[in-house]
């Protein structure tokens, strides 16, 4: 018999979602905290009178907050790598590859 450890993301006596490991759990939970607080931010500018609208966005802004962290200017986009370029054959490196 195995034994599985199960972490359950609770939020009002509703569960959310099953983890197993503890590390993800506390970030969806993270997450569903920031989506709250959007939601009561959302609510106060009565831009969205929907509140299935509201909750919908506030998650998704939520679920991206890097992205809306970037545009806002809070945060800086990661600069990419720089690929590391190949070296052009010479005609001499060439020519010893043909001889071979």
């Amino acid at each position: 018999m195995a034994v599985i450890v199960k972490y359950v993301v609770e939020r009002n006596g509703e569960e959310k979602m099953t983890f197993t490991s503890k590390a993800e759990a506390d970030a969806y939970d993270k997450m569903l905290d920031m989506a709250d607080e959007l939601f009561t931010l959302l609510e106060t500018s009565k831009l969205i009178e929907d509140d299935a609208q509201k909750e919908e966005l506030s998650l998704y802004l939520a679920q991206n907050k890097d992205e809306v962290l970037y545009a806002l200017g809070a945060k800086r986009k990661p600069t990419p790598k720089k690929a590391v370029k190949a070296v052009p054959e010479t005609d001499e490196e060439s020519d010893d590859a043909d001889a071979a």
